[in-house]
């Protein structure tokens, strides 16, 4: 690694970003295994409030350029399309 100031501190930034990408990444793979949880449950209710939940998360995501918009508006569509799945079962 180059010696540079500018070097040394885009370094410094870009672990911190690692760092805080890698956590909201986990987050909302832990609130898509929660949707999919409730959706094999039958739950309407609980599975229409975490799909909320995680399109705000991926929404945020997206706008922080974590995620490209294309990948988020993907899962969301086949989160959804589970969720009208089981709301047309019952």
């Amino acid at each position: 690694m180059a010696v540079h100031p500018s070097v040394i501190k885009r370094h410094r930034q870009s672990l911190k970003r690692r760092v805080k990408n890698q956590e909201i990444k986990s987050k909302i793979r832990t609130l898509i295994k929660k949707v999919r949880q409730t959706i094999e449950l039958q739950d309407r209710n609980g599975a229409s409030v975490q799909l909320k939940e995680v399109n705000r998360a991926l929404g945020k995501a997206v706008s922080r350029g974590i995620f490209k918009p294309n990948t988020a508006s993907r899962w969301m569509s086949r989160l959804t399309r589970s969720a009208h799945k089981i709301a047309a079962t019952q």
